[in-house]
C-alpha cells in the first residue's frame, strides 16, 4: 500500500472541506482527544429507587393518556350530538323514495351542508357518513376518496352496530376495504345512533378517523415512549383494539394488529414488564400500558456509564460551542459571498447587518463602500445620459432664433392678408403661437394652462385642415391651471386620437380633457375621444409598452428610429417616470366601449427630478 499517496488524498480531502466545518472539526478534536482520557466519577444507583421512579413515570404516562381520551370522548360526544338539531331532516331521509325529485335534491343539499358543518368542528375528521333509516348513505370527505355504499353496509362491524344498544360508540380498528381505493391501513369509526324527537330510529352518524389522531400526546411523552419502549394498547367495551402505539410508531403494521388484535389485549403477568391498567370516566375505553423492566432497570458498569455520560455531554457542549464560534466567524463571509453573487447578476446591494469590529468586519465595511460607489457611478451614468438628452434639446432650441422665426412668420402672415388669403394668415398666426409655447426657454415655468393652449392651437390648425371636424372641451379646475407640468403631454395624445381614431370616421370627433384632484392632492387627467378606438390586441400591445416605461426610462433613444415616433404614448410615459418618479404613470383605461381614454397621474407642482 502506497502510504504517501494515501496521505496526499487524505490531506486533499481535508483541504477541500468547507471552512466552517474545518473550524468546528478542529475545535472538537482539540477538546475531545484529551477528554477521552478522563474518567474520575463514581456513580451508585439503587434498583429499588429506579423501579419506584419508573412506576411513578408509568402512572403519569397513563394518566396523561386517560386525560387525553376523556377529552376526545367528550369532544366527539358533543360533535355527534350537534346533528340532533336537524333530527327532523334526518328522519325524513327515509321517505325520499316517495318525494318529488326537486325535494330529494334539496334534501341532499341540506344533508351535505349538515355534514360539512360537522366537518368544520374538528379538522382531523376524514370521512363523515350519515346512514338514513332506509340504508341510504350520505357522505362528505375532505379527500377525493369516496366510500362504496354497498360495501359499507355489508361490513360486519357495521351490522353489529345496528344490532347493539349503544347510542355513542367507538369501533375497534377495521380495514378500509369499503373505500374505492381499497387502500392499506386501518381506520377507527366514531359515531352515534340517531333518533327522532318521538324516539324512533332515524339513522346513524359515522365518522372515520385515522388511528393516529385518537391519541395525540405531547412531544416529550412521545420521546419517552420511544426511549423506554413503552407500549400502549387502547380497547373498547367489545375487547377490540382501537389504538396500538407500536403501530403508530411504525414498529408494527396496522395489518398485523388487525390479524392478532386479541393477543395484545390479554394481561401479561410476566415479571419482565411493568403493567398498568386504566379506563376512561364512563368506561368506554380501556388503557393498558407496558414498560420493559430491562429498559428501565438495566444495570451497567458504573464507571463506564459515568465516563460515557461525561464524554457525551462534554462532546455536546464542545460541538455546540464550536458550531457557534465557527458560525460567528463564517457568517459574514457567507453574507459577503451571497452579496458578490448578487453583484454578478447586476444587483448592487450592500450587506446591511451590523458587523463586528474585527478584520472580517472591516472587510465587509470596505465591500459595502465599494458597492455603494459602484451603484452611485451607475446612477451617475444614467443621470449623465439624461442630461445629455436634455443638452441636445437645449442645443436644438439655441439653433433656432425664436425672434427671427416669429418675425418671419409675421411677415408671411402680412403678405397673406395683403392677398386676402385670410385662412392662410390664420394658420400662420396659430402656428406662431405654438412655436412661442414650444420654443420657450428651459428655465421658464411651463403650466397646465400653457399645455392646454398649445393643444387648442394644434386642434385649431387641424380644424382648418379638416373643415371643423374636431371639437375639444376642457374641464380643468381653475387652481389646477397654474400648476407645473412637463411640456408636450396633451398635444401628442390628441394627435394620436386624430391620426388613429379619425380614420374612416365620417362624424365629428369630440375630445374632452378632464382634470381631477386625487385624495393625496395629485393631478389626475383623462383625455377621452369618441373615435374609432382600438382592438383588444392592439390595446394589450400598447399597454405592455406603457408598462415597460419604468425599465426603459434611462435608455438613450435609438438615432435610427423615425423622429415622429419620439413623442408617442410610450415616450410620454417614460418622461413622466423620469421627471416625477415610478408612482406616476400614463395608461390606457380598459373597458371603454366607444373611443379611447388615456389617464395620466402627476404630482401637484411636480418638479423635474434631475
Amino acid at each position: 500500500m502506497n502510504w504517501s499517496r494515501f496521505y496526499r488524498k487524505f490531506f486533499l480531502r481535508i483541504r477541500n472541506i468547507k471552512f466552517q466545518n474545518k473550524l468546528m472539526l478542529g475545535y472538537v478534536l482539540v477538546c475531545v482527544i484529551p477528554l477521552l482520557f478522563v474518567s474520575a466519577f463514581i456513580f451508585r444507583q439503587a434498583a429499588k429507587g429506579l423501579e419506584d421512579s419508573s412506576q411513578e413515570f408509568a402512572s403519569l404516562y397513563t394518566s396523561q393518556i386517560r386525560t387525553t381520551l376523556n377529552e376526545f370522548i367528550k369532544e366527539y360526544d358533543e360533535v355527534t350530538k350537534s346533528v340532533l338539531v336537524d333530527n327532523e331532516l334526518i328522519y325524513k331521509l327515509g321517505e325520499s323514495s316517495s318525494l318529488p325529485l326537486s325535494e330529494v335534491v334539496n334534501q341532499r343539499l341540506a344533508v351535505q351542508r349538515l355534514l360539512m358543518r360537522v366537518a368544520l368542528l374538528k379538522s382531523e375528521m376524514g370521512t363523515i357518513m350519515l346512514i338514513a333509516r332506509d340504508d341510504g348513505v350520505y357522505q362528505y370527505s375532505t379527500s377525493t376518496n369516496k366510500v362504496n355504499e354497498n360495501l359499507l353496509l355489508s361490513q360486519e362491524w357495521y351490522k353489529k352496530l345496528r344490532d347493539s344498544n349503544e347510542t355513542f360508540f367507538i369501533t375497534g380498528l377495521h380495514d378500509r376495504s369499503y373505500y374505492e381505493d381499497k387502500g392499506d391501513g386501518a381506520v377507527v369509526t366514531v359515531g352515534r345512533v340517531l333518533f327522532s324527537s318521538e324516539g324512533a330510529y332515524a339513522g346513524m352518524l359515522l365518522i372515520d378517523m385515522d388511528p393516529f389522531t385518537l391519541l395525540q400526546l405531547d412531544h416529550e411523552f412521545i420521546l419517552a415512549r420511544d426511549k423506554y419502549g413503552i407500549s400502549v394498547v387502547i380497547s373498547n367495551l367489545q375487547q377490540q383494539i382501537v389504538y396500538h402505539s407500536d403501530a403508530a410508531s411504525g414498529r408494527l403494521s396496522w395489518k398485523q394488529v388487525l390479524e392478532s388484535g386479541s393477543d395484545y389485549i390479554k394481561d401479561n403477568e410476566s415479571k419482565d414488564y411493568i403493567t398498568l391498567l386504566g379506563s376512561t370516566l364512563q368506561g368506554e375505553l380501556s388503557i393498558k400500558t407496558e414498560i420493559p423492566r430491562s429498559r428501565l432497570l438495566q444495570k451497567i458498569n458504573q464507571i463506564k456509564v459515568m465516563t460515557v455520560i461525561v464524554i457525551l455531554m462534554s462532546c455536546l457542549i464542545i460541538t455546540l460551542f464550536s458550531l457557534g464560534l465557527s458560525y460567528t466567524i463564517t457568517r459574514p463571509i457567507k453574507a459577503l459571498r451571497r452579496s458578490m453573487k448578487q453583484a454578478e447578476l447586476g444587483q448592487y446591494l450592500p450587506i446591511e447587518k451590523e458587523q463586528a469590529h474585527d478584520e472580517i468586519g472591516s472587510l465587509v465595511h470596505s465591500y459595502n463602500k465599494m458597492i455603494t460607489t459602484i451603484r452611485t457611478l451607475i446612477e451617475d451614468v444614467y443621470i449623465g445620459e439624461i442630461k445629455q438628452r436634455q443638452a441636445k434639446f437645449i442645443a436644438l432650441q439655441n439653433q433656432i432664433n425664436p425672434h427671427m422665426l416669429y418675425n418671419t412668420l409675421e411677415s408671411i402672415r402680412m403678405k397673406a392678408l395683403v392677398k386676402d388669403d385670410d385662412e392662410t394668415a390664420d394658420m400662420i398666426k396659430i402656428l406662431a403661437r405654438m412655436f412661442r409655447l414650444a420654443l420657450a426657454k428651459e428655465g421658464k415655468r411651463h403650466t397646465v394652462k400653457h399645455e392646454l393652449e398649445y393643444t387648442a392651437n394644434y386642434l385649431q390648425l387641424q380644424n382648418i385642415r379638416f373643415d371643423n371636424s374636431f371639437k375639444i372641451e376642457f374641464k380643468i379646475p381653475d387652481e389646477m391651471l397654474e400648476c407645473s407640468i412637463i411640456p408636450l403631454v396633451f398635444q401628442p395624445i390628441v394627435e394620436n386620437s386624430i391620426n388613429h381614431g379619425f380614420e374612416n370616421y365620417s362624424q365629428r370627433m369630440n375630445i374632452v380633457i378632464e382634470g381631477h384632484w386625487t385624495e393625496r392632492g395629485e393631478m389626475l387627467f383623462r383625455i377621452t375621444d369618441n373615435g374609432a378606438g382600438m382592438s383588444l390586441d392592439k390595446q394589450s400591445e400598447l399597454q405592455a409598452l406603457l408598462d415597460g416605461a419604468e425599465s426603459h426610462k434611462y435608455k438613450l433613444e435609438d438615432m435610427n428610429e423615425p423622429a415622429e415616433k419620439g413623442l408617442g404614448l410610450q415616450n410620454i410615459a417614460e418622461r413622466i417616470k423620469l421627471h416625477y418618479g415610478d408612482r406616476y404613470y400614463l395608461t390606457i383605461v380598459a373597458g371603454v366601449k366607444d373611443g379611447t381614454t388615456i389617464e395620466i397621474l402627476i404630482p401637484r407642482n411636480g418638479r423635474d427630478r434631475i
